[in-house]
């Protein structure tokens, strides 16, 4: 009898323990699903958390690609910032199996340089403006200058005209100019063979605005066939930037008023004159102001 109650008691005991472990088995099944589960999902968050780093990442790569600037500093470090995302990106693309902790570090790498890069746009935005406003002060200044340029220009050409206005307000002028041939005895002769000298007769101009002193007055006397009659080759004066022989000069003193002037060219010791006419020109000052005819015969 004490037997059959000691098997009794011990077939309860199994038996609670053997639903006791079922229980635990079910539960410890059910744990493992969820945990199971749950690490699905956590792998599922982390793997849609690496694609979404790669996409920023390859976005990075793209803005790095369209940044320029001509400051070789700026541009030193632009290209270093973007080997360093490249890098990350070829490493985030080669891991196979994240873990938390890795995304986490990724993802503040990835915010690192995000703003490293924000702050290159901004250095970039800044010398560009920058830039544009030194263009538009330098345009402004070449504006400027041209402008002056041509303000300087016009008053050149203004003061040339001024200048010629008053070199030509200056201008003397030759007045009752005569040439004639004279003999031996100071008479007026027309005869080629009586002819020692040629003398050339005018008034100097009144003028209040050419300039007073020693003036040197020069006679050009051209032959019928177009001969100039000359001294010396060294008989020479400037007229328009140019260096021209006469055939006689005279030194007078010019105050202003009008002045008589008679200049003589000596053919004593030349050949005889040729018949025909002559033609006379008389200049100072740079100017021609006079000219005359005579007849040899």
């Amino acid at each position: 009898m004490a037997n059959q109650e000691n098997k009794s008691s011990a077939d309860k005991r199994n038996n609670i323990i053997v639903i006791v472990l079922a229980v635990l088995l079910v539960v410890v099944g059910v744990l493992f699903f969820f945990q199971r589960k749950n690490n699905q999902q956590m792998v599922q968050q982390l793997n849609v958390e690496k694609d979404s780093i790669q996409a920023e990442l390859s976005r990075m790569v793209v803005s790095y690609d369209s940044l320029h600037t001509e400051n070789d500093t700026l541009s030193t470090h632009i290209d270093m910032a973007r080997t360093r995302v490249q890098n990350l990106l070829t490493e985030i693309e080669q891991l196979k199996k994240a873990s938390y902790s890795q995304i986490s570090n990724y993802r503040d790498e990835v915010n690192t340089l995000r703003g490293i890069m924000r702050n290159y746009i901004v250095q970039i935005d800044s010398l560009n403006t920058r830039n544009k406003i030194l263009m538009a002060e330098n345009k402004q200044v070449k504006q400027q200058y041209t402008e002056v340029q041509t303000q300087n220009k016009q008053l050149e050409e203004q003061k040339k005209k001024l200048e010629q206005k008053v070199s030509l307000a200056a201008q003397l002028d030759a007045l009752n100019l005569t040439a004639t041939g004279i003999n031996r005895k100071g008479n007026d002769t027309p005869k080629s063979r009586k002819i020692e000298k040629i003398k050339v007769s005018f008034t100097l101009s009144k003028n209040v605005t050419a300039k007073r002193g020693s003036k040197n007055i020069y006679v050009r006397i051209q032959r019928p066939d177009q001969l100039l009659l000359v001294k010396s080759k060294d008989n020479v004066f400037k007229f328009e930037d140019l260096k021209i022989p006469y055939s006689a000069m005279r030194t007078v003193e010019y105050e202003g008023a009008q002045l008589p002037v008679n200049i003589y060219w000596d053919n004593t010791d030349e050949p005889q004159l040729m018949d025909g006419v002559y033609t006379v020109d008389v200049f100072t000052d740079g100017f021609n102001i006079g000219t005359t005819t005579f007849e040899v015969k």
